[in-house]
């Protein structure tokens, strides 16, 4: 079945064509609803829709992986959940399941960061309208449409802390992703090593130092986006 299958030949996804341009443009109509919104998405209905759309992401992503072990694809040095964006995923769900705001405080910045990253600049061969295409775009765009909900509609806000959770939080990660790596020969988060391919990693210096511009650079990052949705002091 060509739309399920492991081969992207009939479905070679290009940077910028219609299919990502649409995709583009549902982020921010799709983050402009949530906006105007906000007093209506206040309705205890809407928590069940909570819950509908954290149980469709957790199906999404064990659909990706039974879809990449009926291709021959599933590896443990690539397949764990251990990237950013597969953590924004692990995060979203328990957010819209729990309603814990320490989860929405790291979920914030991981998703604006690296979900946001992923969707204008994809590392995606599959194009509309093979599986991999609609699970990628659609765990990406809700990781950032469940950032704004709970910020707009649910009335969260960062704090200076939420910056230092954060730190805390990566730099409890990063080890056991590093030993993970090296137990599976992966290269989750780019730890062990860069990219083949050029990136902006680059920019960052040789290895192990890139990783240390990485977490700064990262918290840097973090400390705009809580300047921007940090709740504002009248008067």
């Amino acid at each position: 079945m060509g739309w399920f299958g492991g081969s992207y030949k009939e479905f070679n996804f290009e940077m910028f064509s219609v299919s990502h341009f649409v995709i583009i443009a549902l982020l921010f109509l799709g983050s402009f609803l949530i906006y105007i919104n906000r007093i209506t998405l206040k309705a205890e209905m809407w928590r069940k829709a909570e819950v509908v759309v954290g149980l469709s992401l957790l199906v999404m992503e064990l659909t990706y992986h039974f879809w990449m072990v009926v291709n021959d694809m599933w590896d443990v040095s690539h397949a764990i959940p251990l990237e950013l964006c597969s953590i924004s995923l692990v995060l979203s769900v328990l957010l819209l399941l729990t309603r814990k705001k320490i989860i929405y405080e790291i979920l914030l910045f991981t998703a604006l960061l690296g979900a946001s990253q992923a969707i204008f600049t994809p590392l995606l061969n599959f194009d509309s309208p093979h599986f991999r295409f609609f699970h990628f775009f659609y765990t990406h765009l809700m990781d950032i449409w469940v950032v704004f909900y709970f910020t707009w509609v649910v009335g969260y806000r960062p704090t200076i802390w939420s910056v230092v959770k954060l730190f805390v939080f990566l730099n409890v990660l990063l080890p056991i992703i590093m030993l993970i790596n090296k137990a599976v020969d992966g290269n989750y988060m780019f730890l062990s090593h860069k990219p083949k391919s050029p990136s902006l990693l680059d920019l960052l210096g040789p290895y192990p130092w890139y990783i240390l511009s990485m977490e700064f650079l990262l918290i840097s990052l973090s400390l705009i986006v809580w300047l921007i949705f940090r709740k504002k002091r009248l008067g």
